[in-house]
């Protein structure tokens, strides 16, 4: 089996789909577009779930890609062998072309080819779905996998061969996934892939989306079935050169030496050494600062706050700082004679970030030409934390005595939070610091006192996707083409420097992100009403085409955020003609027919929501 580098798997992996007549589509940015329900995008399927769920993309039914992506939920994970906020993921897509049985044969060449990844046949297993109700097992899988040679097939269930519906109702199907056996020898008797011994790793899976979920709870199958698969780089690249941690991989060796050199530390990773907790800090540095450089150099880039995508980004560069002043006290560094806690404040987490874009910039570019914002974004939060660290712990350590004196060795909730609320010290760290001194935190109690002072903007919906990238529902899609109008309307009062800077919509309203320096006045605001209204009340036809994007941007077409678009782009015109409009931009869509439908456009609130940045609240009045 190759020893390959993530450039290489990358590389190889689109050319392979491209072999097989996929078109290469440009992965999107960490923060979705339109999709209120997640802070950023998880998986490289979330940007084409319109396509999933019907809609045409410009560049045909067979893609293929790599995507960036963030998950929030494994943050407190980090620091073991394999959990990651960051990760890069390959996929391909069939939108209604080939299903189930050239799905799986692709899968395997790619695997175990000689050109391509060349793993050892015995070294493979897989699992598929073992049905359920009157959705029967997926036999057409195990069987395209038995004529391939593979011997190792379990059959599980929903909750581990199962994809969607992404909301209530919806496109969903079984899926397939691919193992690689680790061991040496099976744990029992019953040891098959998919077992939860830690010999098998699942690093590829396809999904078959072939019912539709109604509304009754029924599954109908669909005629338009699709593929989605989904490869993670640095899982994959585990396996590829037979390492038992991401982290020990080529992907992290140059950023773990770089935290080594920071830091004058050693980490010990497969030599199994006692520094465990030494490790466990270079790896949360590693990846936090990673997933932080990335989400800095983003198109669409937030800066640390206390809410959204920010408070995550500030969660991880504080949560890296913090691990980094632990290296440094273990390493006896110099330290700042001024400083009560004994520790160095030079940590200089833009220094490991350098190493992160030098490594990156290939496949994402963005990152170069941020470089110099990534960095001072990321100094500068590194410096506030410092104050923050230093009040908060100075605190704690006044509260710890008569802590101490409690056999429960709980910290109440209540005192957690005034460290928070009067010291900006965040709860993580507290319970850090509480476990050092053999407590526990009143997270309950803590949590009540946090909802009654504000609501982090993590937008959670009951329904998975509703109002966001999958809903194609018809309050969804009339909020998606005011948006459009809106825009230029923006454009018409306030002058051509607005620009879209992001926008958010859900069933019940809009939002909308744009570039402008000074507060609206109200007669701005009531121009912008009519303006939007004049339009609606015309009832203007809303046609799409797809071009070139050279073509797009010469027609007059917006393109936003600096995005990488693919070659061949929609756009949507919302005029008489592609000459006689009002607005034209490149969008995915959906939209409305025609203007008519939307209803009365009200702006609901005009205010600021970054240096720089305005932010509008709007509904339609039905």
């Amino acid at each position: 089996m190759n020893q390959i580098s993530a450039d290489e798997l990358r590389s190889k992996y689109i050319h392979f789909f491209i072999s097989k007549g996929h078109a290469q589509i440009q992965g999107k940015s960490l923060l979705p577009e339109n999709d209120p329900t997640v802070l950023f995008t998880t998986a490289g399927m979330h940007p084409l779930v319109p396509y999933l769920l019907g809609e045409e993309h410009p560049a045909g039914k067979r893609l293929v890609d790599f995507q960036k992506c963030i998950r929030t939920g494994d943050i407190d994970s980090v620091g073991d062998a394999s959990h990651l906020t960051f990760f890069e993921m390959l996929g391909n897509w069939s939108l209604g072309d080939y299903f189930k049985e050239e799905a799986i044969k692709m899968s395997f060449e790619f695997m175990t080819s000689a050109q391509w990844l060349n793993i050892p046949l015995e070294k493979l297993g897989v699992t598929v779905f073992e049905g359920e109700g009157d959705i029967p097992k997926d036999d057409e899988s195990a069987a395209v996998w038995k004529s391939l040679g593979i011997k190792r097939i379990s059959y599980l269930p929903r909750e581990d061969n199962w994809w969607g519906p992404a909301g209530a109702t919806g496109p969903c199907g079984p899926d397939t996934e691919m193992f690689y056996y680790t061991g040496d020898a099976p744990c029992s008797p019953d040891c098959k892939p998919g077992c939860s011994c830690g010999k098998w790793l699942e690093f590829w899976n396809d999904v078959f989306m072939q019912y539709n979920k109604n509304a009754n709870g029924a599954y109908e199958p669909l005629t338009r079935k699709c593929v989605d698969t989904g490869m993670g780089i640095e899982r994959t690249i585990t396996v590829l050169n037979r390492k038992s941690s991401v982290y020990d991989t080529v992907i992290f060796s140059e950023i773990i030496s770089a935290i080594e050199q920071s830091f004058g530390c050693k980490y010990s990773g497969e030599q199994k050494s006692e520094s465990v907790d030494t490790d466990k800090s270079i790896r949360i540095i590693a990846d936090h600062v990673r997933s932080a450089v990335f989400i800095l150099g983003d198109p669409k880039a937030v800066s640390p706050s206390n809410v959204g995508a920010g408070y995550v980004l500030r969660r991880l560069i504080r949560r890296a700082v913090r691990h980094g002043r632990k290296l440094l006290s273990k390493g006896q560094q110099k330290t700042d004679e001024n400083n009560e806690f004994g520790r160095s404040t030079q940590i200089r987490l833009s220094s490991i970030a350098d190493v992160v874009i030098r490594q990156f910039k290939g496949p994402y570019p963005e990152l170069e030409d941020k470089s110099v914002f990534i960095k001072n974004e990321l100094d500068k939060e590194e410096a506030k934390f410092m104050e923050t660290l230093q009040k908060g712990e100075h605190e704690f350590e006044k509260l710890l005595p008569n802590l101490l004196k409690d056999p429960r060795r709980i910290m109440s909730g209540r005192l957690a939070f005034k460290l928070y609320d009067t010291y900006g010290f965040p709860i993580e760290l507290t319970e850090e610091l509480a476990s050092e001194s053999g407590m526990t935190v009143n997270r309950e109690e803590f949590d009540e006192a946090f909802r009654k002072h504000q609501e982090l903007s993590r937008s959670q919906s009951g329904q998975a996707f509703k109002g966001g990238l999958g809903d194609q529902g018809e309050m969804a899609v009339k909020y998606h083409t005011a948006t459009h109008l809106l825009h230029q309307a923006l454009r018409l009062t306030l002058g051509e420097h607005v620009a879209q800077k992001g926008s958010n919509i859900t069933a019940e309203r809009l939002r909308f992100d744009f570039v402008h320096d000074t507060p609206m006045t109200s007669g701005q605001i009531k121009a912008v009403e009519d303006i939007v209204n004049e339009q609606i009340k015309k009832d203007i036809p809303v046609s799409m085409e797809t071009m070139n994007l050279e073509e797009a941007k010469k027609s007059g077409a917006i393109a936003l955020f600096g995005e990488k678009y693919e070659t061949t782009v929609k756009v949507y015109t919302i005029g008489n003609s592609q000459h006689d409009y009002f607005a034209k931009e490149v969008c995915g869509g959906p939209h409305v027919e025609h203007t008519g439908v939307l209803g009365k456009f009200v702006i609901q609130k005009e205010q600021s929501s970054s240096a720089g940045v305005r932010r509008i609240r709007a509904v339609l009045e039905q």
